[in-house]
């Protein structure tokens, strides 16, 4: 069960139980999925269970009656089930909120009065209780529940096969009751014979009887014996023997009437199910039905030869269909569980498999019972077939265990974020499964898959391998040749994917643009781009960026990568905080809000915006899926406004460089000033390096390791999303809190970074009046005296326009206020964010982040800080308890 079908399950239980809290069905749903195991039902753990509930209940009896009833309707998940509710009955406050619950949704039938067994009931509730029996035995309840279900499972096929109409019978095969083998029910008297059967001798009785039970065995209605008649044609037949009959020779006839009653449910059942809507599985079981019918019939014929010849007496003919009897009963229990339980497809596959196996100490029952699994196993297992083999599907009846859903395209997956085509183009119906098929559906739906994507491509996917698979008590035979399918099939695809495609180099041109690796790409980038990035992203032309981003590849050393053509740009319509947080926020009123904005409102800077995109091709878009390269889209520009911050705090620093030579280092602004530069240089470039180095580094490595030992494409998305997913988390890009304080401190570096470029514009005059000295131009002895006077004079205007400006910066007030308040606001965000950090990594026990702290606090320059926050913390928590 994929997640986001957990969430919805525990949103809808919450809302039935009126549970409301601070705590969302994400905190549940995340606690289930951490703890979802495979449920392999014993009949010890069913029996146990099915006897504490039992135990537990107020009406036991009821109870185990019921759970034979389901039972024998084949319903799946059943012992599941009873295990679940006899664990939820050991828990008492569970028990007392749902009986709580219980009385909230209690119907009109539910408060009923039912008379207690063995309460005298009046002549007029009783002649009323017998009225309504009466009415609903006659109104043909199960006939009209054959025809909706027919009429269900049509509908249900045709929608899933737009394409394919199901031919339907003629009204003449409905209309026409002597066109069936079965007894026909005519709305008449029924036909008194003119001699009552007890005046006659004792032998003419029994050649009579025996000539009434040979007719009922051809499903035709006996002279001395009467058929109770019943609207409802799949009702069992009651066969009455006429009571004058000698006491001994009824005694006989009674016990071979049964393979009467088992004749007429075989017969219902073969022409019921072999219409067009109960699926291959049911005709196959009908035909093998039918081959035995025959047989049947056979000895019939034999048994009338020997009836002719004045042969059969009624103990002969008992003698001869004691065989068959066995055989006949075990074909009408048979097609009463699927008519109980409207079984088809896989249902009907494991109702044969349970029934076969429970036939262990019969060996004539077992033999019949595998003949009759092994055919209704053919078309089921040459669906199976197809889909291992070759990768194709055509379940016209909806039956195979494995469901199509054309309405998914792989163009799709590279263009939608939250498209699941390789989790929802194929997926697992787990009612159809077959029982003995339950442990390989995975494999089974992954090798159909795998030799899918291989077709999809063009090159040849049949297995040569393909062999027919037949239906065995021994199950290695079966599980051994769809397991060397698999194998097949994960290492075609794996060897596409990995050598003829080149995941491997791909991914490693990847991370070349996306995790920043390429470093003199990104200099000469954010070098030709940085007038383009400072405009609005309404008003960049893409098409400007694309050519400045070529120009970077060409002129840089990725212009030896190979897929370097493959690199686009993309302008995001929202900035990196708010895209996060839409992602973070999902089923939330935030999100709501954020869903609310309409992204031609935000207006942000180019620099902002700024993103790779990356052109994939199928089938590798399976692994780089838009999903993937949001995720990688994400982290790049995470770290390409880090590394635009410290390129913005680099530029203050050559101003410190400037400012050094005018010897200003007494001055209260250059201390303070440029000291909040250097411990603002030194937070983003450790947390530069801690996301490069001791993140994104060993990860890869990893993930470069993991992905040379995956024996199976699905191996390769795991690794690669596992990759990503801990990149993201520990850079802190999926916890909200630490984003917004990161984020801050980063606003906070750039906005000073820019007053100072703007208070200290005038450091550059200096520069400026150089230009006029041109270093280039050769000195010439006979001028060499002129040239220094010249030179001197310059450099001493240049000087006391910039002393100048600097005495008024050092005696501003209003200057030292504006940094000692950078100064405070950048202090107070990073003590708050190693705080955060250092719970974060408390609380669970995830050390990675630590990192951050040891690197930021190296000499415990913060120590003190954080130790009195910390202690205010705990104070607050002992008022609030108190």
């Amino acid at each position: 069960m994929s997640e986001f079908k957990v969430h919805h399950h525990v949103s809808e239980l919450m809302h039935v139980l009126g549970i409301k809290g601070s705590e969302g069905p994400e905190v549940y749903a995340e606690l289930m999925t951490k703890n979802i195991r495979p449920f392999i039902s014993t009949l010890v753990s069913a029996h146990q269970a099915k006897r504490k509930i039992a135990e537990f209940t107020k009406t036991p009896e009821e109870f185990l009656r019921k759970y034979d009833d389901l039972k024998s309707k084949n319903v799946k998940d059943l012992d599941a089930m009873v295990f679940l509710i006899s664990k939820l009955s050991d828990d008492k406050s569970t028990t007392s909120v749902l009986s709580q619950n219980a009385k909230l949704y209690e119907m009109p039938m539910d408060r009923a009065s039912v008379p207690a067994p063995g309460t005298k009931m009046t002549q007029a509730e009783l002649s009323e209780v017998r009225s309504q029996l009466q009415s609903l035995a006659t109104s043909g309840g199960s006939s009209q529940a054959s025809e909706m279900f027919r009429k269900m499972m049509r509908e249900k096929q045709v929608k899933k096969n737009l394409n394919m109409t199901l031919p339907d019978l003629p009204p003449w095969v409905f209309d026409r009751p002597f066109l069936t083998r079965d007894y026909v029910v005519l709305n008449r008297a029924p036909i008194t014979p003119g001699v009552t059967l007890g005046t006659l001798p004792v032998g003419m009785q029994e050649m009579a009887i025996v000539n009434d039970v040979l007719t009922l065995m051809t499903g035709a209605e006996g002279k001395y014996t009467t058929l109770a008649y019943n609207q409802d044609k799949s009702g069992e037949r009651s066969i009455v023997v006429d009571p004058s009959l000698d006491p001994s020779l009824r005694e006989l006839a009674n016990r071979v009437i049964p393979i009467c009653t088992n004749y007429s449910t075989i017969v219902h059942f073969t022409e019921d199910k072999s219409s067009f809507e109960y699926g291959m599985v049911n005709h196959a079981l009908c035909g093998a039905m039918k081959t035995l019918l025959k047989e049947y019939n056979v000895l019939i014929a034999q048994l009338e030869n020997q009836y002719k010849q004045g042969n059969l007496p009624l103990q002969k003919l008992w003698f001869y269909v004691q065989p068959c009897m066995h055989t006949m009963d075990i074909l009408s229990s048979i097609a009463t569980g699927i008519n109980k339980g409207a079984c088809t497809g896989g249902v009907v596959l494991s109702l044969l498999h349970e029934r076969t196996l429970s036939m262990i100490g019969d060996a004539r029952g077992q033999e019949l019972c595998l003949f009759l699994t092994q055919s209704a196993c053919a078309p089921y297992f040459e669906l199976l077939e197809k889909w291992i083999f070759k990768g194709v599907i055509k379940d016209p009846y909806c039956e195979f265990m494995i469901e199509e859903h054309e309405s998914m395209h792989k163009e799709k997956i590279q263009q939608d974020y939250n498209d699941a085509y390789w989790e929802q183009r194929y997926t697992i119906c787990r009612d159809r499964i077959p029982v003995f098929l339950e442990l390989l559906a995975d494999k089974i739906l992954r090798t159909g898959k795998y030799l899918n994507v291989v077709r999809q491509c063009g090159q040849n996917s049949n297995s040569p391998q393909a062999e027919e698979i037949l239906y065995t008590l021994k199950e290695r035979q079966y599980v051994d040749q769809i397991e060397k399918a698999y194998n097949y099939a994960s290492k075609l695809l794996l060897d596409l994917v990995m050598e003829e495609r080149e995941l491997i180099p791909r991914l490693r041109s990847i991370k070349r643009y996306f995790l920043v690796e390429q470093g003199d790409f990104f200099v000469n980038l954010m070098d030709i781009t940085e007038e383009e990035m400072r405009k609005m992203a309404d008003d960049i032309i893409i098409t400007r960026l694309e050519s400045l981003l070529e120009l970077a590849l060409r002129t840089s050393q990725a212009n030896s990568d190979p897929y370097k053509d493959d690199l686009r740009v993309e302008l995001s319509p929202y900035d990196l905080i708010t895209q996060l947080l839409r992602i973070h926020s999902i089923d939330s009123r935030q999100e709501q809000v954020l869903q609310a904005v309409d992204p031609s409102e935000i207006h942000i800077s180019g620099l902002e915006a700024f993103s790779f995109d990356y052109v994939v091709k199928w089938p590798e878009s399976l692994v780089l899926s838009r999903k993937a390269l949001t995720k990688y889209q994400l982290i790049f520009r995470h770290l390409f406004y880090c590394k635009h911050v410290d390129r913005t705090l680099c530029n203050v620093w050559t101003l410190n460089k400037s400012a050094k030579q005018l010897l200003l280092k007494t001055s209260t602004w250059y201390l303070l000033a440029f000291a909040l530069c250097q411990r603002m240089m030194h937070l983003v470039q450790n947390l530069q390096y801690y996301m490069l180095f001791e993140v994104v580094e060993p990860n890869w490595h990893i993930l470069m390791d993991s992905l040379r030992k995956a024996s199976n494409i699905d191996d390769v998305l795991a690794h690669h999303n596992d990759f990503l997913d801990k990149c993201l988390k520990d850079c802190m890009l999926t916890t909200p809190q630490l984003l917004k304080i990161v984020s801050k401190l980063m606003l906070v570096c750039v906005t000073f970074s820019n007053f100072i470029q703007r208070a200290t514009r005038t450091l550059t005059v200096e520069s400026e009046t150089s230009l006029l000295l041109d270093p280039t131009t050769p000195r010439k002895e006979s001028r060499e005296d002129e040239m220094d006077t010249s030179d001197t004079d310059k450099r001493g205007v240049a000087s006391r326009v910039v002393s100048g400006h600097m005495s008024q910066l050092d005696s501003s007030e209003d200057f030292a206020e504006t940094v000692t308040n950078f100064d405070s606001n950048f202090s107070s965000l990073l003590i708050d964010l190693l705080d955060k950090l250092s719970l974060y990594s408390a609380t669970n026990t995830e050390h990675t982040k630590m990192n951050i702290i040891h690197r930021l606090d190296f000499n415990g320059f913060y120590t003190e800080q954080l130790e009195k926050v910390a202690a205010d913390r705990s104070m607050a928590a002992m008022e609030g308890q108190e």
